[in-house]
């Protein structure tokens, strides 16, 4: 039985966690968003098959397992339709110095999804209850789930699947109030969050469309959510934390700088090269650069610069440049 305390249980202090992206949420993205005051953060998701079969041999693997101190509570995301593999993933990793586990139920990704895994396992709700079971009994760490509000909008059924989630032990549930058929479009269904609230006694985060404090504050207020998660608006954004925790303390918030900015994007850049390596840290950057710069004047031009450099000390040089001059 699990007995961890957990970042959003009574005591701790409140604010909003960085939901799991895959691609994204990796030790260098969370790091940061810590700093700017997430209260918990979610990593990019870990096939438990694939754990079970290559472990450390696989590279990704390791990349994904990697923490950077200063880091806070993060949960370690694992997904796959296999109970079996769940709970031997959930046990060999509960060692690694993540707070909690997170299961994955609400991936969209064709490639998830076309093996019955992710958002494909809410059309399979007495699987999902096995996956669950399997990994509470696993792991001394507490289990948390990540959802969707259903499959389509014919088969909304969020709030069944967190029930069977609280059944079976979790400690908490995530939801984002999109349907997989439309993936990250269109506006998310806040009152399948509300419904979900109201159907389990576990704490219940609120996911999709929050973009900053004034959000953040309606969705609470709205649905009765424990907490709220965002996810894309802090891409090339951590400030939206600091953001996020003014407006819950009713504070007027500042935001960053260009020169903040391109500071922040200078140390991610850093973090990238630390965790990938050279050649795949300035892949890996591209993305990040391009939300870093996101509205600013000359972000395209910029943009298109960096993408064809293939080496850090030139982007680098690029991005300081920007900074004295602009492009």
């Amino acid at each position: 039985m699990a007995t961890r305390a957990l970042p959003w249980e009574a005591g701790a202090p409140t604010g909003a966690g960085l939901a799991p992206m895959a691609g994204v949420t990796d030790a260098a993205t969370r790091l940061l968003c810590f700093e700017q005051g997430a209260a918990w953060a979610v990593s990019e998701m870990l096939s438990a098959k694939g754990w079970v079969f290559s472990g450390r041999k696989n590279r990704n693997a390791v990349e994904l397992l990697t923490r950077f101190p200063g880091e806070g509570a993060t949960g370690l995301q694992l997904f796959g339709r296999e109970p079996e593999y769940i709970a031997r993933a959930a046990r060999e990793l509960e060692g690694e110095g993540f707070a909690f586990i997170d299961l994955n139920f609400g991936c969209p990704a064709p490639k998830i999804v076309g093996n019955g895994e992710g958002s494909a396992l809410m059309r399979e709700p007495e699987l999902l209850g096995k996956i669950v079971r399997a990994a509470v009994r696993a792991t001394h760490l507490p289990v948390t789930a990540k959802i969707r509000a259903g499959w389509d909008a014919q088969s909304v059924n969020a709030a069944e699947i967190a029930r069977i989630c609280e059944g079976e032990g979790a400690r908490a549930v995530a939801v984002h109030a999109r349907t997989r058929d439309q993936f990250y479009a269109g506006q998310a269904d806040w009152r399948v969050i509300a419904a979900v609230v109201r159907a389990v006694d576990i704490p219940v985060f609120g996911n999709g469309d929050v973009r900053g404090g004034a959000d953040a504050r309606r969705m609470l207020e709205e649905t009765g959510c424990a907490r709220v998660m965002v996810g894309r608006a802090a891409q090339g954004n951590p400030w939206v934390f600091a953001e996020i925790n003014a407006a819950l303390r009713g504070e007027a918030w500042t935001p960053p700088t260009l020169e903040a900015r391109l500071e922040t994007a200078l140390r991610h850049l850093d973090m990238a090269l630390a965790l990938y390596g050279p050649n795949k840290g300035v892949l890996e950057m591209r993305k990040h650069v391009a939300w870093y710069i996101s509205g600013v004047p000359g972000a395209a031009r910029l943009r298109e610069r960096v993408n064809a450099l293939g080496d850090a000390q030139s982007v680098r040089a690029l991005l300081e440049e920007y900074a004295r001059r602009g492009v």
